[in-house]
């Protein structure tokens, strides 16, 4: 869809286009007439309002699978080459995000790596990253919240709740890649990897199988965590504007108190629990400079941290595993 559409779009980026992307992310693929219904709204807006949003590219629903616990990479780069050496980490295929920040980190990312990889990746691979002149790795230990979990209030919890009551989500995490999944399982992972919005009809065309069959298929990955349905969306679009990265250093018996202060925040994007020089990776997205002053210095879980590297986001190219749009700005 053209540049037009989306500026169009984003003039339009109102209240109830944000009540939608909520919807949305409770579940991707959740109809209009359900969304409708749940937020009280008349069907046949929402889904003018999220076709409109969904076409222009702003939101994108894609389906996600995790090949394997992730490794956080962290690049110092050459002047004005970490964009370029960002853009070489976002293309990967087993890259789940890429950020260009402020301070002394120029690019961040997450990888999945399975251990067997890890040598291979440190040794041979970053290395070879173009503009880049040094790294470094923590792999994740463990996740207190990924971007599939993240909820910003913008919808309420009765809405939330009766979003979940008729979507088949995870049960739990499954790391691992898809070949072990039948041939018609892997090509439907594939078609919903590229539109999580897909018919049935649309998705039995593509796998061979019949609508029904693909319903329950369907339904068994999402349950069994192979395949989460995401609603990518820019926090800026929902009123989060302002997104920082946060290297948090707390002492090991103060490490399970902090992480269920961050997994009360709604700000809290995505946060990790690392190997290394520092205990946790947090991508906090909050509304003004003031509220990002509050939450690193005034918030329930910083009262058991002993230290926190901020940088600002100044570019996102890859999120959720999807690659940001040639023109996008963050």
């Amino acid at each position: 869809m053209g540049a037009e559409l989306a500026r169009q779009v984003a003039v339009r980026f109102d209240e109830l286009d944000r009540r939608i992307v909520g919807a949305l992310q409770v579940d991707g693929r959740a109809s209009w007439h359900r969304i409708a219904h749940v937020l009280g709204e008349q069907e046949r807006t929402v889904t003018r309002r999220g076709t409109q949003l969904i076409r222009s590219g702003l939101v994108r629903i894609t389906g996600l699978t995790l090949r394997a616990e992730g490794v956080i990479v962290g690049l110092r780069c050459a002047p004005g080459q970490a964009r370029l050496a960002g853009g070489a980490l976002a293309r990967r295929d087993d890259a789940m995000f890429t950020h260009v920040l402020t301070g002394s980190t120029d690019c961040i990312a997450e990888i999945s790596c399975p251990s067997e990889h890890l040598a291979s990746l440190v040794m041979d691979e970053l290395p070879a990253t173009p503009g880049m002149v040094e790294s470094f790795t923590q792999p994740v230990l463990r996740y207190i919240r990924t971007a599939h979990e993240w909820h910003p209030g913008l919808i309420t919890d009765d809405e939330r709740a009766a979003l979940e009551e008729s979507a088949p989500l995870p049960r739990q995490r499954h790391f691992g890649d898809t070949e072990d999944l039948p041939k018609q399982d892997k090509l439907l992972v594939a078609a919903l990897a590229e539109d999580a919005r897909r018919t049935y009809e649309e998705l039995a065309r593509l796998t061979g199988l019949s609508e029904a069959t693909v319903r329950r298929h369907l339904d068994r990955l999402r349950r069994d965590g192979r395949v989460l349905i995401r609603a990518v969306v820019e926090p800026a679009q929902v009123g989060l504007p302002i997104e920082a990265m946060l290297w948090v250093r707390t002492s090991p018996a103060d490490v399970d108190d902090a992480a269920e202060g961050l997994r009360e925040s709604p700000y809290v994007r995505y946060a990790s629990r690392l190997c290394g020089d520092w205990q946790f990776l947090i991508n906090a997205t909050l509304p003004t400079p003031k509220a990002l002053d509050d939450f690193v210095s005034r918030a329930p879980w910083a009262k058991r941290v002993q230290h926190v590297e901020t940088s600002m986001v100044l570019c996102t190219l890859k999120r959720s595993g999807v690659l940001a749009p040639p023109s996008s700005g963050r």
